[in-house]
């Protein structure tokens, strides 16, 4: 078995004196693992880093086997991005969200978004955004994706300022006044890919993001919401 496709670094494992399990998100083939002989060593080091686009050769005797890896870098951008406090936190919260994805499903839409949001990660106002609009994507990459356009009360697809913490439906302002303290802020931007965010507005988007991600992609693990997921949101939102 055998096959090439290009892949972000979500991590590495190290396994013996010299050898490393490396985890991708692959365009084509979603997450898979392969081993990678040399990976501690001075040459593959700088491009085994999280947040790097490699081109990968997977080979195996069968499908369902480990299989090892061949790479070779398309960006190697980490060495940039990674100076940063926000672009850590970002890249190790990233790369736990796809951790709950299934291994080896294809999942080609996260793949881009992902990439995306590394070739944007060093500018924090950019960046902000963008990770609260993936993590409406990846709600919805795992079925319980947010129903943001229309009133779940009276239809009207105007003035949605709220969402319905029980059915993840947007809520208008007139339909949801009496309720406001129960109901989730819904920020104008997560509804349009052009509107701007302020930071009030971005800390609403994440609170939002983040009760659904705790209700359906970490709680049912067993799971808090990450530590670098709340040290990104922190940094981000308080960027000018």
């Amino acid at each position: 078995m055998q096959w090439t496709d290009e892949g972000i670094v979500l991590g590495v494992r190290r396994l013996g004196e010299s050898g490393v399990i490396l985890e991708l998100m692959t365009q084509e083939r979603g997450r898979h693992l392969g081993l990678v002989r040399g990976g501690t060593g001075p040459r593959l080091r700088g491009v085994l880093q999280p947040g790097n686009s490699l081109r990968a050769t997977w080979r195996a005797r069968l499908d369902d086997h480990l299989g090892h890896y061949l790479v070779e870098g398309i960006n190697l951008r980490a060495a940039g991005i990674l100076t940063a406090a926000h672009a850590v936190h970002g890249v190790t919260h990233l790369a736990g969200l796809c951790r709950l994805l299934a291994e080896r499903e294809p999942h080609a839409r996260i793949h881009g978004a992902l990439e995306a949001i590394l070739d944007a990660l060093d500018d924090p106002v950019v960046v902000g955004p963008m990770v609260a609009r993936f993590e409406l994507a990846f709600l919805a990459e795992l079925g319980f994706g947010l129903d943001l356009a229309s009133c779940a009360a009276t239809g009207t697809a105007d003035d949605l300022v709220y969402v319905s913490p029980r059915s993840g439906r947007a809520v208008s302002r007139a339909a949801g006044e009496a309720y406001q303290g129960k109901l989730l802020r819904l920020p104008g931007f997560l509804r349009s890919d052009t509107a701007p965010a302020s930071a009030a507005e971005l800390a609403d988007a994440f609170a939002l993001t983040g009760f659904f991600l705790d209700r359906h992609a970490f709680a049912p693990h067993g799971m808090a919401l990450p530590d670098a997921r709340a040290r990104f949101v922190a940094a981000v939102c308080r960027s000018p």
